[in-house]
């Protein structure tokens, strides 16, 4: 008897976290058609309740601009310091379209998360929440406050 309650518990272990599976987000941000400089864009994903989960990227190497940001920047710094290994690139221009590549958990669909998009452009406009989109598991498209035209997520 202990023998087959130690399979069933390997063999759920082994399961359970298959369960659990992540899924390839591409969110797409394009940008619409200005003159100036090329526009800082933060991506970042919300809890149900609106408060901060994680940053997926940001466009714009300069850490001393990340302050344009502000609303992400707020949400993703805790005591000052915030960091991103691997998810910054370069910054994106007008009417460009940045492709943004994430797995998120299957459970994080259609639970009430939202993915924000913030921009800001030297001698320019600052703009938090300049897009917000629902994260669902059916392909959905959103219009933009700002130097976002649209951002369309595709599962």
């Amino acid at each position: 008897m202990k023998k087959l309650i130690s399979a069933l518990m390997l063999a759920t272990a082994l399961v359970a976290p298959g369960l659990a599976m992540a899924r390839d987000i591409t969110i797409e941000t394009t940008m619409v058609r200005y003159s100036g400089h090329a526009a800082y864009v933060a991506v970042y994903l919300t809890k149900p309740d609106g408060s901060y989960d994680s940053t997926l990227w940001v466009a714009g190497r300069k850490t001393k601009y990340y302050r344009d940001l502000p609303g992400w920047i707020s949400a993703a710094s805790t005591g000052g310091q915030i960091t991103l290994d691997g998810i910054t690139g370069a910054s994106v221009g007008s009417g460009e379209t940045l492709t943004v590549h994430a797995d998120l958990a299957d459970t994080l669909l259609d639970a009430g998360y939202q993915i924000h998009v913030d921009t800001a452009v030297e001698n320019g406009f600052q703009f938090s929440d300049d897009a917000v989109i629902d994260l669902n598991s059916a392909p959905a498209t959103v219009s933009g406050t700002g130097y976002v035209s649209k951002i369309a997520i595709g599962l």
